[in-house]
């Protein structure tokens, strides 16, 4: 039995979306927990109720530089690797820059855990390496070719961490996330996520603009849902279920005309005038793939994943966090 109070954490990404919620999530379970981030973007006030926590520490660090990976590890027993520059778009755009963070960063932090004896490295993978396979559900075994530089990077890191694992013993978990929403998730920026960004827009009653038809679908997946499979892969004793990856998801698909609904349903809640908001539709986002279904039988079997936040369930709580923190 894994003792909490003994184990110490490295969440890079720590200050991002769900670096953050990690953090105070292990927090809230005793472990001693280390945050790695150059604030590229995260954001410090995510970590403003946790800061001055006795297990808490910042280092504030790229995982570009080595140096700063190497101190990161010391005496750290697991590693959650967050830190990333997502966003399709994003990579599109500057797809130098994202390859550096994504794959040559990734690099430095499996070295630097290597070279530490770190007992685990469990890290952020992605659907997009599904890339331009058709079938649905998703699952683990069959993917397509990626369509797009950030999708490269993330699949390249699924087959470094494997060769991390087969040459060097060191165990690795991927978890390959699904539209992940919820608390502090970011509304701002040119790369700001869907939801975030369409619960700001309709909080100020402008009308939301949907890539496409609206048709296309998602298995959008709730942040709680993603702290439950990231403490399931850093625990596991079943050695059958290190060294793979998983779908991380809810294992349902919604689509973006659903998910406004949904938005405008809860939020009119809080401001009946949300009711009224009319939705704008725009031409199809370069990169972008028509639908999204992971298969999560493979996390249920092997790690006991269970989902408890459908995506209304998620939703209900995502805009209770969105009005109380940024709502008007």
């Amino acid at each position: 039995m894994i003792e909490n109070n003994k184990n110490k954490i490295l969440i890079t990404g720590g200050a991002g979306f769900i670096g953050s919620n990690l953090c105070e999530y292990f927090l809230s379970k005793n472990y001693k927990v280390v945050c790695l981030d150059n604030f590229a973007t995260g954001h410090r006030h995510n970590l403003k109720d946790f800061i001055n926590n006795e297990n808490f520490s910042l280092i504030e660090g790229d995982i570009r530089d080595m140096v700063a990976c190497q101190q990161a590890v010391q005496g750290i027993d697991f590693v959650l690797h967050q830190a990333a520059l997502g966003s399709v778009p994003r990579s599109i755009n500057d797809p130098i820059t994202t390859n550096d963070v994504n794959v040559s960063g990734f690099l430095n932090m499996l070295v630097a855990a290597r070279d530490a004896n770190v007992k685990r490295f469990v890290y952020a993978a992605s659907s997009s390496t599904y890339g331009d396979s058709e079938g649905l559900p998703k699952v683990e075994e069959v993917i397509g070719k990626p369509l797009s530089p950030y999708a490269i990077t993330k699949y390249v890191n699924e087959l470094y961490a494997e060769i991390f694992s087969k040459t060097y013993g060191l165990e690795t978990i991927g978890l390959r996330y699904f539209n992940v929403f919820g608390r502090k998730q970011d509304p701002n920026g040119a790369y700001a996520a869907v939801i975030p960004k369409f619960v700001m827009q309709l909080m100020q009653h402008e009308s939301p603009k949907i890539n496409g038809d609206g048709n296309y679908s998602r298995d959008f997946t709730y942040i709680d849902n993603v702290i439950q499979m990231n403490e399931l892969a850093m625990t596991t004793q079943n050695p059958d279920a290190i060294n793979t990856v998983y779908n991380t998801a809810f294992g349902d698909r919604n689509t973006l005309n659903d998910l406004v609904g949904y938005l405008k349903t809860f939020l009119a809640e809080y401001d009946p005038k949300i009711t009224d908001v009319t939705i704008e539709y725009g031409p199809n986002r370069a990169g972008d793939i028509p639908h999204s279904l992971a298969s999560i039988d493979k996390a249920k079997t092997v790690l006991g994943y269970n989902p408890k936040f459908s995506l209304q369930e998620g939703l209900k709580e995502a805009v209770g966090w969105y009005w109380e923190n940024l709502g008007s």
